[in-house]
């Protein structure tokens, strides 16, 4: 019988990729998983794939909530800085107007420093966060609001969902009130109505009510009336426009306007302009606190986001834990089992140089 070469080569080769093989896979074992198909230990690679599908989601749930975290912050930031410009105004008024010596041009110093004030209103509320604006509710493209430099006429823009054109809304005061000179009243309503639930690991993605409501408008910021109680349907135009009338900006605006309204009178007599800005201050106390509340709900819904980041890496840390515990090797075996591999390859290595060297005729009985 004659071997030939070939033959043994073949054989030599088949081998060598099965050592090969065994050694790759020692190889990828160390630091990983124990079993790589189903075949080898089914019940605990199906385990395991449960439980990375598990860590994966609590994953997707944490890097969106780092997000909706950092707009959370600059909302409730925003709203915090409008409550400090109304405390501002409110706290100027009180000490340049009501004392009988303060001079006209101190009068009139305090009525652009109002009107400065109002604008910051309305530039908090243009606020940007990753370039999408925080208070257009659902559309984050528009920028929201536009004020005269006279500080009377508020232009609200919008875009709704599945539209593409932009819906303004331009609110005057007039005589002391806000109204809606163009527009739909019912338009406004449901854009103040706008919400973003997101399940974010917080509530139960079955109960819509019980995530968090991640959007805040700033037609909701300037009036002080929620999202939810507008979708209940128990707010009107009117409502909106009484509750921005007495809002921050309604209010300032208002101030300006009983300066104006002196200062072009020519008259020396105050008595009127300083009931005016009695009355204004005290409702300006009343808006500091309804802007307070508002500011102390985004604060809280920051602070369960926060302790919603800790749970989510406190669940990431225990899933990390049993899929080792099921699907993970002991790194002491596979280290011993790549090192019995490794020997095997060599020897077989030095096999095959002995085996390759041989002549065709070197095999023959």
């Amino acid at each position: 019988m004659r071997v030939t070469n070939t033959a043994i080569t073949r054989n030599y080769t088949n081998k060598m990729n099965s050592v090969q093989q065994r050694l790759n896979k020692s190889i990828n074992k160390i630091g990983g998983k124990a079993y790589e198909t189903a075949a080898e230990s089914p019940l605990s690679y199906y385990t395991g794939k449960e439980i990375d599908n598990q860590f994966q989601e609590a994953l997707s749930k944490s890097r969106l909530l780092t997000d909706v975290k950092s707009r959370l912050y600059q909302q409730e930031k925003g709203a915090y800085d409008i409550q400090t410009t109304l405390s501002a105004a409110k706290n100027d008024i009180v000490l340049k107007s009501t004392t009988a010596t303060t001079s006209d041009t101190a009068l009139a110093t305090l009525r652009e420093d109002l009107l400065q004030k109002e604008h910051n209103i309305v530039n908090d509320l243009l606020t940007q966060y990753q370039g999408f604006y925080i208070y257009g509710g659902n559309d984050i493209s528009t920028p929201p609001f536009n004020l005269s430099s006279d500080g009377k006429t508020l232009t609200y823009s919008h875009v709704f969902p599945g539209e593409t054109n932009v819906t303004e809304f331009t609110m005057e005061l007039k005589n002391g009130k806000f109204e809606l000179t163009s527009g739909n009243g019912q338009d406004l309503i449901r854009a103040m109505s706008e919400q973003g639930y997101m399940d974010l690991g917080y509530g139960d993605i079955r109960d819509r009510s019980s995530l968090l409501d991640t959007y805040t408008g700033g037609m909701n910021i300037l009036t002080g009336i929620t999202s939810e109680a507008v979708k209940t349907g128990a707010v009107s135009e009117a409502d909106i426009m009484e509750a921005l009338t007495n809002g921050p900006l309604g209010l300032t605006a208002k101030a300006i306007t009983s300066l104006d309204t002196y200062l072009n009178s020519g008259s020396s007599d105050r008595t009127t302009l300083n009931k005016e800005l009695g009355d204004i201050v005290d409702q300006m106390t009343v808006s500091e606190h309804t802007t307070s509340t508002v500011y102390s709900d985004l604060g809280n819904k920051y602070n369960l986001l926060e302790k919603m980041e800790t749970k989510l890496k406190g669940i990431q840390d225990s899933l990390t834990e049993q899929y080792t515990n099921t699907v993970g090797v002991d790194p002491y075996t596979a280290i011993y089992e790549m090192y019995n591999n490794q020997y095997s390859y060599s020897a077989a290595l030095q096999v095959g140089s002995n085996i390759l060297g041989s002549s065709l005729f070197d095999f023959m009985r």
